[in-house]
């Protein structure tokens, strides 16, 4: 057998896609564009609608333990996760929150106008989602809540924020991870099963943090039942619960992109090259 040529890149046997344009207007003409923002808006709709009536069903409880309790409030929020990013990623990406489009973009995996397009149908659909259990059961839904975010008294603002940061980060590090072509490359079947770390990762956060901020790490979920519920404990402290998700999301797609994947790489390559001179 004959050596490789010394210094040659080594084969890759996945395809890196290039980064999206930040401004791309070309995505305005085109259908597919505008069924991507109505997906993300159906399926966060739907989120909310089910994860909100799960929240709102465990409170009317009178016994403790005739409910579904935190485990099932978590495994709700989880397993719609791993339903409609399923469902949607074809179509969409299967975002369905704000804070992983904002990481997304960050790491140029979409532009500027599709990232500003899914924020706002993400808010919207939310809002839309809360409204149907609100519409539906009034009398419940102001009594317990909304499913409203709030922070709990007995922890601080910063030990809330830090729980937000660090939740979305467990997020959207699972969604970079899941996705990334070069594990794709080596298991057929990553594509696949991708939405059941990332529903999973919901699943875990939420019994973390729902003790202390009722879990947000998605500010489309916050927003839309703060708007819908509108009392004054939900906009409280309803800032924690995007500047967390998002300093959380971008911290993981500097981490991913920039540390484990692309920067790193390249120094090694640089460094390589350098050596061989």
């Amino acid at each position: 057998m004959t050596k490789e040529h010394e210094g040659a890149a080594p084969h890759k046997d996945y395809h890196d896609p290039p980064p999206a344009p930040l401004f791309d207007a070309g995505e305005l003409g085109k259908w597919s564009f505008y069924r991507a923002i109505i997906a993300e808006f159906v399926a966060t709709l739907l989120f909310l609608y089910i994860t909100v009536l799960t929240v709102i069903g465990h409170k009317s409880q009178s016994d403790a333990c005739g409910g579904v309790g935190i485990l099932g409030i978590a495994w709700a929020f989880g397993g719609m996760i791993f339903i409609l990013v399923y469902c949607t990623a074809g179509i969409s990406g299967g975002h369905i929150n704000p804070a992983v489009t904002f990481g997304l973009f960050l790491a140029r995996k979409v532009s500027l106008i599709r990232a500003i397009a899914y924020m706002v149908a993400q808010c919207l659909g939310a809002i839309c989602g809360c409204g149907l259990v609100k519409a539906f059961q009034k009398a419940y839904y102001n009594r317990y809540g909304g499913g409203a975010n709030t922070l709990d008294s007995s922890y601080s603002k910063g030990t809330g924020l830090g729980a937000e940061i660090i939740g979305t980060f467990v997020l959207v590090y699972t969604v970079f991870s899941a996705t990334d072509p070069k594990r794709n490359a080596r298991d057929s079947h990553v594509p696949v099963l991708a939405p059941l770390p990332i529903g999973f990762a919901v699943f875990m956060v939420h019994l973390a943090t729902i003790p202390i901020t009722g879990t947000g790490i998605n500010p489309a979920r916050s927003f839309g039942a703060a708007v819908i519920y509108n009392n004054k404990m939900a906009w409280d402290d309803h800032w924690i619960f995007w500047v967390g998700p998002f300093i959380g999301a971008a911290v993981a797609a500097i981490y991913h992109q920039f540390v484990l994947r692309a920067q790193a790489a390249k120094a090694l390559g640089s460094f390589r090259s350098s050596s061989n001179l």
